[in-house]
């Protein structure tokens, strides 16, 4: 069963590269929010998260903050 993923983002936030990186070698379909251009990306992911800083991700109702490689791994089932 695929996982609905959202990624709050920056194009210049290095983790945030790094996390679309991560899903993109691992074949995840993810919606990316621009936190820096989209305002109401930006109000719900702090709403969220009760964070400011990115990357933020939501996979399936699961909020990890910062590119915590295991937790994401965990949370999308990748072994």
């Amino acid at each position: 069963m695929d996982k609905k993923v959202k990624v709050y983002s920056t194009p210049t936030c290095l983790y945030c590269i790094r996390v679309k990186q991560f899903l993109a070698e691992n074949n995840i379909v993810y919606e990316n929010a621009d936190v820096s251009v989209n305002r109401e990306a930006g109000e719900e992911m702090v709403k969220k998260s009760g964070q400011m800083g990115v990357p933020v991700l939501d996979i399936d109702g699961q909020i990890i903050v910062g590119f915590d490689k295991e937790r994401i791994k965990q949370a999308l089932g990748i072994v």
